[in-house]
């Protein structure tokens, strides 16, 4: 392919493709349409604002913002220009959005609402390095003065018409290994680290996963997750333009299934979750049918899932399989499907482990889910499934370029075009993750097996080690022990204590009419659970589930919580990763009380 940065490729993208929607954005509740050569003219407009600015290559502008237009727009008008683009999550607090701005260095500052431009106006007095502040909306309340997004392009528009070709210079004096991005890890410990990604090893990354994933321009994309989530940047910024693929941007997390009835995309990438929370509904939905449908879907499912085999196989299922699963579909799957809006050819999971349960429930089902595995410093893509060959229980195998192998002690280590330029100012946590021979160690724990396909067990720093010796990996258990309906969330805890135990938050979806068919009259969250009935009630769901675990993993003991654990509390980074060390340092006394 003919692009070795990333304005290469937004430019091989525009030019090649020259989609009448290369971008769907939804706007006073209708659906719009932004050409390529509407991009293209307004990309370029952006770039040459930022450039009379004083934006110079290698600068560091700071982007606070949620998914929007703008952000597609800014991050190839930095790229254009040499500029290096510092995403911020838009729900992290002042505190932390201080934080980055200042270890980045950055000359200036984009922030989107007014609501992210109030957090701007209570730090400003620390952002001695800030040049510029620029707001993509007006500020309204906010009290933030600063330039607005429309007059950089304006000054851009200017700058065109005396130097057309501008652009495409300051395009043209950018390398392969100049800095693209400094994307700071949301961590599950500590201050985050700026990871420095060039524009090699992104685009390395893109080249790759094109190799093994047959994306075509006649694909949809709808796309959710935070742009400033390394996964959903990789996939809507540039690998689906490169591959001529339309995107449409989600409302919202919450607005994803309907979006995806409005919009019927054929791919999509998400994290476990929503995957979690659509088989739960399923299951739900199914238990609260009559005898027959119940039987009819049970049915379906085992019919599902012998057919599942021929497919992972790549062999043609005998005829009258064939005909019980056409029934099945139309029966049990079908409506299923339309959920996902009808022609979903695959989605992308990534960010943390999903249960295997669930993958293959999807896939007797007829939706595949194709489970990856990276992180943010490998730009992020190390192993992914292939549509013809998926292998459940494992993230799939390395991609092209990337080698894959396991230290002693069993963490997977990686080393090739892929893996990051290292830690902006921080070169002892650089020389700590990637070794002298160029081996970038993950800090999961997993395997290789004979067909060279990676599998994850856990976080080397997450394992449990009980009182009497014993290695537990919590991920894997949480994992299967969400797979029950009246499980919303689960962390277990007991590092060098006699067992393991679990601090709940169930699913009150559930749990409140299971709670009224059993004569229990307390009906509010906080009420139900420190009933001691509903608190037995979840143990027997979780020892159910663990009789083939050995006695040292199964969970003794449990607490139950009235609220999920969210972002804004502190327990979730915004990639929805629990953060452990948070959690059992804030609950401390709890957790005593479970082993008292």
């Amino acid at each position: 392919m003919s692009y070795e940065t990333l304005n290469q490729l937004f430019f091989y993208a525009m030019d090649t493709h020259r989609k009448p929607d290369a971008l769907i954005y939804k706007s006073d509740g209708a659906w719009h349409r932004l050409s390529s050569s509407d991009m293209l003219a307004k990309v370029r407009h952006l770039a040459l604002g930022f450039h009379e600015l004083g934006t110079r290559r290698g600068d560091r502008l700071v982007l606070l913002s949620e998914n929007r237009v703008e952000w597609f727009l800014i991050d190839a008008a930095l790229q254009i220009i040499g500029a290096v683009n510092v995403p911020i999550y838009a729900t992290l607090p002042p505190r932390q959005v201080s934080y980055i701005i200042r270890d980045s260095e950055s000359k200036a500052v984009i922030a989107s609402t007014p609501l992210q431009q109030a957090k701007i106006a209570e730090i400003q007095g620390q952002l001695d390095k800030v040049e510029h502040i620029i707001a993509m909306d007006s500020p309204g309340e906010s009290g933030l003065e600063a330039m607005p997004l429309e007059e950089v392009s304006r000054r851009g528009a200017a700058k065109a018409k005396t130097d057309p070709d501008l652009d495409r210079r300051l395009a043209s004096e950018v390398t392969p290994e100049d800095l693209a991005s400094i994307i700071y890890t949301s961590g599950t410990t500590g201050d985050p680290k700026g990871v420095m990604l060039t524009h090699s090893n992104i685009v390395s990354n893109v080249k790759a996963v094109l190799e093994v994933l047959p994306l075509t321009s006649e694909d949809i994309a709808l796309s959710a997750l935070p742009y400033s989530h390394v996964l959903e940047r990789l996939a809507a910024l540039y690998l689906f333009p490169a591959a001529g693929i339309s995107t449409a941007i989600a409302e919202g997390v919450d607005k994803v299934a309907e979006n995806l009835a409005e919009i019927h995309p054929t791919v999509m990438v998400f994290v476990p979750r929503l995957y979690e929370k659509m088989h739960a509904r399923v299951l739900e939905t199914v238990s609260q049918s009559s005898p027959l449908r119940r039987k009819v879907f049970n049915w379906a499912l085992a019919v599902g899932r012998e057919h599942g085999r021929y497919r992972l196989e790549g062999k043609t299922a005998p005829v009258s399989l064939e005909l019980k699963y056409k029934l099945a579909t139309a029966l049990a799957f079908k409506k299923l499907q339309q959920k996902v809006g009808g022609r979903m050819r695959f989605f992308i999971s990534g960010g943390a482990a999903l249960s295997r349960e669930i993958a293959e429930f999807f896939w007797a089902a007829g939706i595949t889910i194709l489970e990856g595995y990276g992180l943010t410093e490998t730009s992020p893509v190390i192993a992914l499934n292939r549509p013809e060959r998926i292998k459940f229980g494992t993230v799939g195998a390395p991609l092209p370029g990337v080698e894959v192998k396991t230290a002693p002690d069993g963490e997977i280590l990686t080393r090739g075009p892929h893996v990051m330029k290292g830690y902006y100012r921080n070169e002892s946590a650089t020389r700590e993750a990637i070794d002298e021979e160029g081996w970038f160690h993950t800090g999961d724990i997993g395997l290789v097996d004979a067909d060279g396909y990676v599998a994850i067990t856990d976080r080397k720093k997450d394992l449990i080690i009980t009182a009497g010796g014993k290695n537990i990996a919590p991920q894997p258990i949480e994992n299967r022990l969400k797979a029950n309906s009246y499980i919303a969330e689960i962390v277990l805890v007991g590092n060098r204590r006699a067992f393991p135990s679990a601090l709940v938050v169930p699913d009150f979806d559930k749990l409140i009419p299971w709670a009224e068919s059993n004569g229990i009259g307390a009906t509010k969250r906080q009420d139900l659970v420190k009933s001691q009935k509903v608190i037995d009630f979840i143990q027997v769901q979780i020892d159910e589930m663990s009789t083939d675990l050995a006695q040292f993993e199964r969970v003794k003991r449990v607490h139950l919580f009235a609220e999920e654990f969210t972002i804004d509390g502190g327990e979730l980074t915004p990639t929805l990763k629990v953060k452990r060390n948070v959690i059992e340092s804030r609950y401390k006394d709890l957790i005593d009380q479970l082993y008292a």
